[in-house]
């Protein structure tokens, strides 16, 4: 199998592309990343030096860029990760999301229509269906109800790769995951920026009463569900991804600091950020049914796992939180205000 990965060097896309590489023997992988803050080739040292392994920088915006690896590589599929991925960076400043979001996806898909790529994974996200009431769970069917201009340009995208299977016959599927995470991730997301913090005895910033319930999915059970798409996935579909575990914010950051020997006073409470989702819950019914996916990491375990590995990684967690973070960090906790 020839693939080509957008943004391999992110978190879940080198989470992908080292998994996809441990369970495929005949498989060819190029990497194609621009290598923006969060993209980190640190993440992929153990893909580094595997012959089915290629890294290519370059963004997917680049029209002839892309066109050339496709017509290089003749990949059976692409698995398009790369985007502008974090709701608090969009409100700060949402151009770019829309630039690489949608005019990034529109590159790969007219690319990929030219040259009749076999598939099209589109990996979007639950908050594209904005917030769901009690009781109740998001199904692919639901309404579109996007919050932020991150999520907003994450539907439009999906929207979009949809248009080209109904119009071209372009053989998308999109798919839709709950909140990621595990080792590597950039640490402005929730779990990753708590352990961080808590592991350095500095405050841990939440917003508002930290009542907000997300569902969370460990990276490699989401990896293997895309890898599941990739083989079996229905084109013109999509497909749910959930982790099976609705826990409010606050909740989450205790356990943190309870599994981190901290005392729960590093708890900040921040004001809220503005048009905050309340509740996220996905129904994954229809992966399982029709691949067999289920997620196999209960959240206990793979939380104990990323603590661990937070905690031995403090060179690559100091490398990440430095320079432009550090200014990001300022602007979106310490000017926000304490609640």
């Amino acid at each position: 199998m020839r693939l080509l990965v957008t943004g391999g060097a992110g978190f879940i896309g080198s989470a992908f592309i080292r998994i996809t590489l441990r369970t495929l023997a005949d498989c060819r992988i190029v990497n194609l990343d621009h290598l923006t803050y969060a993209g980190n080739l640190e993440n992929l040292a153990e893909a580094a030096g595997d012959a089915r392994y290629r890294f290519v920088k370059g963004d997917i915006a680049d029209a002839a860029l892309v066109d050339a690896l496709l017509r290089e590589t003749r990949p059976d599929a692409i698995v398009h990760f790369a985007a502008e991925s974090h709701v608090d960076r969009s409100i700060l400043g949402p151009r770019v999301f829309f630039e690489t979001n949608l005019g990034g996806t529109f590159t790969l898909l007219e690319a990929a229509r030219a040259r009749q790529i076999g598939r099209f994974i589109h990996i979007s996200t639950d908050e594209v269906y904005g917030s769901i009431p009690e009781q109740l769970e998001a199904t692919e069917e639901s309404p579109l109800k996007p919050s932020s201009p991150y999520s907003a340009s994450k539907a439009g995208s999906d929207m979009l790769a949809l248009s080209y299977f109904t119009t071209y016959g372009t053989p998308v599927v999109v798919t839709r995951a709950s909140n990621n995470y595990g080792p590597y991730q950039f640490p402005e997301k929730l779990i990753p920026l708590m352990i961080a913090n808590a592991l350095e005895d500095r405050p841990l910033p939440i917003y508002g009463d930290g009542l907000q319930m997300r569902d969370w999915l460990y990276v490699d059970d989401h990896c293997r569900a895309i890898l599941a798409l990739v083989e079996r996935g229905r084109p013109g579909e999509i497909y749910n991804i959930g982790g099976n575990t609705a826990l409010e914010n606050l909740d989450v950051v205790r356990r943190i600091l309870k599994a981190a020997g901290k005392p729960e006073s590093l708890i900040q409470r921040v004001s809220d950020r503005p048009g905050h989702d309340r509740r996220y819950a996905l129904s994954s019914a229809k992966i399982g049914r029709e691949t067999g996916w289920r997620p196999e990491v209960g959240f206990d375990d793979g939380l104990a796992s990323t603590i661990a590995w937070y905690s031995t990684h403090a060179d690559w967690v100091r490398r990440v939180r430095s320079g432009e973070y550090l200014d990001y960090y300022r602007r979106n906790y310490e000017e926000r205000g304490v609640a």
